[in-house]
């Protein structure tokens, strides 16, 4: 497996969690995903945009934690992954391809 492949992976996770998730909301008037939450700060964001971002945010930060570029629980420090085999899941740009995946919707970068 390749560090591209193991972003890939964890943002299909990421897209079926959040399928689950709208899949459960109770029917109500209106399709539960449509319905709008207003932030304090006044912006209005639907249920599906909300769930969106939050597991957004939790995968791609965990992806810098693991990448050593972010904090993991306070402490900052590159974890080294591997596969069964033995192939390292992080020496390719783990924080380049949890951008791509996570922050451009999986499109190449511009």
């Amino acid at each position: 497996m390749t560090t591209e492949e193991f972003v890939q992976g964890l943002y299909r996770e990421k897209q079926g969690l959040l399928q689950f998730y709208l899949e459960r909301l109770p029917q109500a008037d209106g399709a539960p995903a449509t319905q709008y939450i207003t932030l304090r700060n006044g912006q209005q964001l639907t249920v599906a945009e909300l769930l969106d971002n939050v597991l957004t945010n939790a995968f791609y930060s965990t992806l810098l934690g693991l990448e050593g570029s972010a904090s993991i629980g306070g402490t900052q420090i590159r974890y080294e992954l591997r596969d069964p085999a033995g192939n390292s899941l992080n020496d390719g740009d783990l924080g380049g391809y949890a951008w791509q995946y996570f922050q451009n919707d999986g499109n190449e970068p511009e």
